[in-house]
């Protein structure tokens, strides 16, 4: 992730707090119009989720400086969603249905450049909860 990277996310991320909630619920939406069969690992309200996930978000946009103090975070987040049975793929369609509700919030979009950012930013988070899923499969 380089620094214009970062800046870039910084810049579009202060234009999505007052549609934070609209947000969380087009990526809502969007995943589950992709993967209809992830609806049921949802159980809660999806308001509250959204709300966790954008909590989740300003955390990650809040440490782009240093990522590696959200390690920790992610990983136990990663190994709790391999409990609820998230998978590679669902971590993928994720991505992507967060890029889109990204894009669809923006006023002005989420041209090339933004959307590589915002990609790198949460490819490192997915690889992140990712590593913390594949701990449990450790022998220790």
């Amino acid at each position: 992730m380089t620094r214009r990277d970062k800046q870039l996310v910084r810049e579009s991320f202060r234009g999505l707090e007052e549609v934070a909630e609209p947000l969380a619920l087009l990526f809502y939406g969007r995943l589950f119009e992709r993967e209809p069969g992830l609806r049921p690992m949802f159980r809660g309200d999806l308001a509250a989720q959204g709300k966790k996930l954008m909590e989740m978000l300003t955390a990650v946009v809040e440490n782009l400086d240093r990522t590696e103090s959200l390690t920790p975070v992610l990983q136990a987040m990663g190994q709790r969603h391999a409990g609820y049975g998230v998978t590679a793929r669902h971590y993928e369609l994720v991505e992507e249905a967060l890029l889109w509700a990204l894009g669809q919030a923006l006023e002005s979009g989420l041209d090339g450049e933004g959307r590589r950012a915002w990609q790198a930013v949460l490819g490192h988070v997915s690889a992140t909860m990712q590593q913390g899923a594949a701990l449990l499969s450790v022998p220790r």
